[in-house]
């Protein structure tokens, strides 16, 4: 019978995985010239990473949440997820009331 991993175990794993991934990824970037980068940003910027439709931004209590104007989903940028984490249950139903229908 197989074992299974530790909490940890998975943690550690999990981690290197996303290390690995991230520096074959920046290794990409160095590859891409500027003006490239410059190229795919204007073709993806406030774009749904899901199905590519526009997103649309809403600010509330300083977090910026983008949501998609066809598929609804809701995206994060760098750091806002902890910010969102660190608020609490009314202020965090309050944020996403604002969603709702």
């Amino acid at each position: 019978m197989p074992l299974k991993p530790s909490e940890q175990e998975e943690e550690h794993f999990a981690k290197m995985e996303y290390e690995r991934k991230k520096k074959i990824e920046e290794e990409k970037h160095k590859k891409i010239a500027e003006g490239e980068k410059e190229r795919i940003k204007e073709l993806h910027y406030m774009r749904c990473p899901k199905c590519g439709m526009e997103l649309i931004e809403i600010g509330y209590k300083g977090i910026k949440v983008d949501r998609c104007s066809e598929c609804e989903g809701i995206w994060l940028d760098a750091g806002e997820l902890e910010t969102v984490s660190k608020l609490e249950k009314s202020g965090l139903d309050k944020l996403f009331s604002v969603f709702k229908k």
